[in-house]
């Protein structure tokens, strides 16, 4: 019988962080087998018997209610996405048939006029997997011209993880990149039988070392807004705030919108980022080798 493997292991991760004394409970012995708390102290504080929490975690094939999965989620105390990660986990798996069917996203119309009206801010929106569906000048001239690459590498996780160039644009690297790495972990678990994710998360798991650890510690993340710092090879340093929005009637398609932070270094290195992305190709410095963009009209990408 086939075993919920991603469940148990988060399952088990989740619990490992807890101390015992952090949730309130009475150490018993001063040796413990495991990190964190024991399976039956979660049943406990769960409300659960351990058999069943036992079973549960094993990856079993029980379907448990929504009350319980509830009552989990708050003795090991994980956050909205986490929360999140952990229903969609237990829930219900596709079927073989859309297991491996092959996934097709498109930007609407109206949405790419959307992003081409946004003159002083960097705009994009990321679909499936952080595939890049769309960009405006200014995203492409902050981040790489995504337009330029094969569809399937179209990927912002992938463009993070794997380009010598996004590691010399973030100063903050490495937190950048776990982060994504969660991102993508949450998405995985949202659509299990997406082939396409299976196929980049192998193709990450062999290239990237840092990966490989991050995917293996089942850390999931989500992002509504933040700041993020950038060395651009143009302009030089300087911080963004983004927000994200979800678009109404395409929930797997998040709108990103990219200002610089107040502080006047960032303020000036952004008006600099916008004139010199407004340039002719003709005109314009030949940046290529650094992973940057060209002013191109925003762009569509279908995945199949």
């Amino acid at each position: 019988m086939a075993r919920n493997v991603e469940l148990s292991e988060f399952l088990r991760r989740s619990r490992a962080r807890i101390t015992p004394e952090s949730a309130g409970l009475p150490e018993r012995g001063a040796y413990r087998r495991v990190p964190g708390l024991r399976r039956e102290e979660v049943a406990q504080l769960a409300g659960v018997s351990t058999d069943y929490y036992t079973r549960l975690e094993q990856g079993r094939q029980i379907s448990p209610s929504a009350g319980v999965l509830e009552s989990v989620a708050v003795a090991l105390r994980l956050d909205a996405p986490e929360r999140a990660h952990l229903f969609d986990l237990a829930g219900p798996k596709p079927d073989t048939a859309r297991r491996s069917a092959p996934t097709v996203q498109r930007v609407r119309p109206g949405l790419r006029r959307f992003l081409d009206s946004f003159t002083d801010q960097a705009a994009f929106v990321l679909g499936r997997r952080t595939d890049v569906l769309a960009t405006n000048h200014l995203a492409r001239a902050l981040l790489t011209d995504f337009e330029a690459m094969p569809a399937r590498e179209r990927n912002l996780t992938r463009w993070i993880l794997l380009d010598e160039a996004a590691h010399a644009r973030y100063p903050d690297w490495e937190q950048v990149a776990a982060e994504m790495t969660a991102i993508l972990r949450l998405d995985a678990g949202r659509h299990s039988g997406d082939t396409r994710t299976a196929e980049l998360v192998g193709e990450l798991t062999m290239k990237s070392q840092h990966f490989r650890r991050w995917w293996a510690e089942h850390q999931v993340f989500d992002r509504s807004h933040g700041h993020k710092r950038y060395r651009h090879p143009v302009v030089g340093d300087l911080t963004i705030d983004y927000q994200a929005f979800t678009m109404p009637g395409e929930n797997d398609q998040t709108l990103f919108l990219y200002l610089p932070a107040q502080d006047q270094a960032s303020q000036d290195a952004w008006k600099l980022l916008a004139s010199w992305s407004a340039q002719e190709p003709a005109t314009r410095r030949d940046t290529s080798s650094h992973g940057n963009a060209s002013p191109r009209t925003p762009h569509t990408q279908r995945l199949d």
